[in-house]
């Protein structure tokens, strides 16, 4: 799903404004049944390649680090299709002692039901500011934190994202695309999820756009379009077969659910006693209005410490007097979102169609996570929804998935090739993975 290179270390040791508190939830999962026969159908997995963005990497807890990229969904994929001739799967993993990355955020306390967050800063793996260690061995899990499809044709990008660059001999830094990248490794077998960046960027940046940096822009439709048909004209070039993902409705995972205006106007009233019934957004240039429950604000706003605040050069209370709002970076108001799930409605509908004319499988992930929010799901017995920290499914940074949402994405990705290639692979055992690690 998403792109978090921008998201620093947003929480620090600031409570958020949530509750833990449990959800019973009405759906059940099985786990797979004994005796099951396997066979590869009419599929070569032999040589499987895994392209995408931080999904793909195993990217969680705002950072990537070797658990996460251990557990990626493609690397569980691999594993089960080694039971149907599935060949070796490389990932370009840390090494033990570089183990934590780029660093990423721990849970650290719970206090009053209140999560505190610390920063992982040791064991990274820079081998200078802003550059990761190197390693250009052959890979099959292709990921790349923040790849968009607008830029998987943008050579400069393997200069700009360090993820990318990491993976670059160094002549090809700053010149070979991602797409180039990615088709280049003879695969038999090749899974998709590309496309969530191209509006997750914008929408995390509360739908505002930076001229100076392409990761905040909105990709329009025929683009995505253009460079969606061409990679996968590229990717089954030789008659490969495949199975690509829809985009989540990114209005609706954590990061953009669990700070909500009421639970802003009840941690206000909290530390001040005053009676305080509006917020007040910036809806343009000098123009603002009260915020409604349909307005979304973004899970950093909730650690910036900004509520309330004064100045000298603005005496009015920030965010709780029109004169003083909150800025269009920290909320999508109910515009936005309308207009953030119609681009991804409109780029689910090129995937679908995609798949359709070239025959290959299609994992349903905007349908399956709406499930996953609500009602929420049970897999063998555990509790799994969108709920921040307490959900099972989504990491600490909101965005990116738990160990445990890994494996049912994997899931997932296995019906949807079992389905379309007559194969019979063996699913994940979803259970045998963790969600968020409590202190």
């Amino acid at each position: 799903m998403v792109v978090m290179m921008k998201m620093k270390r947003i929480f620090k040791n600031t409570a958020l404004y949530i509750g833990i508190v449990s959800t019973l939830v009405a759906t059940s999962c099985k786990p797979e049944i004994e005796g099951f026969q396997t066979t590869p159908g009419e599929a070569n997995f032999s040589k499987y390649i895994a392209v995408g963005n931080s999904l793909t990497a195993g990217f969680a807890d705002g950072g990537l680090y070797l658990e996460g990229q251990q557990v990626a969904f493609p690397n569980l994929i691999a594993e089960q299709l080694r039971q149907v001739g599935g060949g070796d799967f490389r990932s370009p993993f840390f090494s033990e002692n570089e183990r934590n990355g780029s660093g990423y955020l721990q849970l650290k306390d719970l206090v009053n039901g209140q999560p505190v967050m610390e920063n992982i800063t040791d064991n990274l793996a820079y081998r200078e500011p802003g550059k990761l260690s190197k390693y250009t061995d052959d890979v099959e899990n292709l990921g790349v934190p923040g790849m968009r499809l607008d830029l998987s044709k943008f050579g400069p990008f393997g200069a700009a994202n360090m993820y990318f660059e990491r993976l670059l001999q160094d002549g090809d830094v700053g010149t070979k695309t991602y797409m180039d990248f990615a088709t280049e490794k003879n695969h038999t077998f090749f899974s998709f999820w590309l496309g969530n960046n191209d509006v997750l960027g914008n929408a995390m940046n509360g739908a505002v756009t930076n001229p100076e940096d392409p990761t905040t822009v909105l990709t329009e439709t025929a683009t995505f379009e253009h460079a969606y048909r061409e990679f996968i004209t590229k990717l089954t070039e030789n008659q490969q077969k495949g199975v690509v993902a829809t985009i989540p409705d990114v209005t609706a995972i954590p990061f953009f659910t669990t700070v909500t205006r009421g639970t802003l106007i009840a941690a206000v009233k909290a530390e001040s006693g005053q009676d305080v019934q509006d917020l007040y957004i910036e809806i343009g240039t000098g123009t603002s209005r009260a915020a409604s429950d349909d307005d979304l604000f973004i899970l950093p706003f909730a650690s910036a410490g900004l509520l309330g605040n004064t100045s000298g050069e603005n005496p009015a209370p920030y965010g709780l007097h029109p004169s003083n709002p909150i800025e269009s970076k920290y909320v999508l108001d109910s515009d936005e979102v309308t207009a953030i799930q119609a681009r991804v409605k409109a780029f689910n509908n090129i995937i679908k169609k995609v798949a359709e004319e070239e025959e290959l499988a299609l994992a349903d992930a905007h349908a399956y996570l709406n499930r996953v929010q609500k009602p929420g799901i049970v897999y063998n017995g555990v509790a799994v929804n969108a709920s921040f920290i307490t959900g099972n499914a989504f990491s600490l940074d909101g965005v990116h998935l738990t160990p445990m949402g890994n494996a049912l994405i994997a899931n997932l990705f296995i019906e949807a090739i079992n389905k379309q290639y007559r194969s019979r692979i063996p699913k994940v055992d979803a259970s045998k993975y963790r969600g968020v690690r409590f202190p």
